[in-house]
This record gives structure tokens, sequence and C-alpha cells, in this order.
């Protein structure tokens, strides 16, 4: 089996390199395709999925939510997806990838010899997908942060099971249930029932 990442951006391509061994078993490969910004991505998934020549090939479509609705942004995502024979999972980071870094303050604070583990006691930082302009507000504690080169860093010390972000968690757990689950499309609505969704259906970002 393997799983194809389309991404928006380099910096998410740079985090996953490093993630991914430790959340795909040794038997899935990967494939992550980067693109130039949203507008690339959403023009890039009907063309590439429709063009796909391995039907067994899983997708997993990551943007970030930025100031977007989720709920309409993932169903825009999910028209994109319609025609292909693949099975497609979507999630969306909340509300960009420098949110799940701050769900991981030891990670920030071991790669950048920066103790910045206190903030954890703010209020602003114990719900990281909240955070507006993320980016912005790490370079404000480390102003030598570049998205790509920090990506990298933070990573490596990036813990997968105590991370307080809750798209970190449902992307960890969403690709760890399509390495094992049968054929069909994840992309029901979030919003959807437990009851309404398939049985093997992973849970969608709120």
């Amino acid at each position: 089996m393997r799983l194809v990442f389309m991404v928006e951006e380099p910096s998410m391509k740079a985090l996953l390199e490093i993630l991914l061994p430790q959340i795909l078993p040794p038997n899935v490969d990967q494939l992550i395709i980067p693109h130039s910004g949203k507008s690339d991505l959403k023009k890039s998934i009907p063309i590439k999925l429709q063009a796909w020549q391995s039907p067994k090939d899983k997708f997993i479509i990551i943007q970030d939510q930025d100031s977007n609705d989720c709920k309409k942004l993932k169903d825009d995502l999910k028209r994109l997806c319609n025609s292909s024979k693949n099975d497609c999972l979507i999630r969306i980071v909340c509300t960009e990838l420098e949110s799940w870094f701050f769900g991981d303050l030891a990670a920030i604070s071991s790669a950048y010899e920066k103790d910045v583990t206190s903030l954890s006691s703010k209020r602003k930082y114990r719900e990281p997908d909240k955070i507006m302009n993320a980016k912005d507000e790490l370079r404000k504690l480390i102003p030598t942060y570049q998205p790509i080169e920090g990506a990298k860093k933070i990573a490596t010390f990036m813990s997968l099971e105590k991370n307080t972000s809750y798209s970190f968690k449902m992307f960890t757990e969403g690709v760890r249930r399509l390495c094992i689950s049968t054929p069909q499309t994840h992309t029901s609505p979030s919003t959807a029932p437990a009851s309404q969704k398939p049985p093997d259906t992973p849970p969608q970002n709120q």
C-alpha cells in the first residue's frame, strides 16, 4: 500500500518527512507532493486524481484553515475529490502549520534551545488550534524561525501522543486508520452524527 500526501506548501512536506516514519507501519509507502499555496493545491487535486494510474494508492489532502470556515473548506476539497477512484482523506490544519508546533511547546523549546513551556499556563496557548496568525506568534517568540527549516527542527522533537492540537491528533489518527481501512472515500462532513458515518470512516477535523 502507498499513501500519497498532497500538501499546501513545502514546510508541511518537511514536517511529514520526519513524522510519517513514526506513524506509518513498515508495509506502507509514502509519497509527498508539495504545492505553492492553496490555489496551486486546488488546481492540482482533480488533475492528479483523474490521471492517477495506481488505484490502490490512497490520498491524504492537507490544507491550512487560516481564516476560512472549516466545514466549507472541507466541502470544497471534497468536491474536488469526487471524480477519484482512489480513497481520499481530507485533513484541515487548524489554523495553520505553526498551530501544530504550539501544540508541543517542549519541541519548540528543544529545537531552539529556548524554554517556552511556561506558555502552557496562559489561556491563549491552551488551545493551539485557536491561535490566530500562529506563524507570526511563533516568530515573536523565535525571531529566527523560518518555515521549512523550522519545520524540520521542531518535527525532530515532536511527540505524536502529547501534542495538544486537536487537528494534529485528528490527522495522525486518520492516517493510521486509513492504513488499515477498507476501500472507501473518507470525506464525510465532520458535523454528521457518528451513527450516520461508514464504520471505518475516521473522524474529520473540527
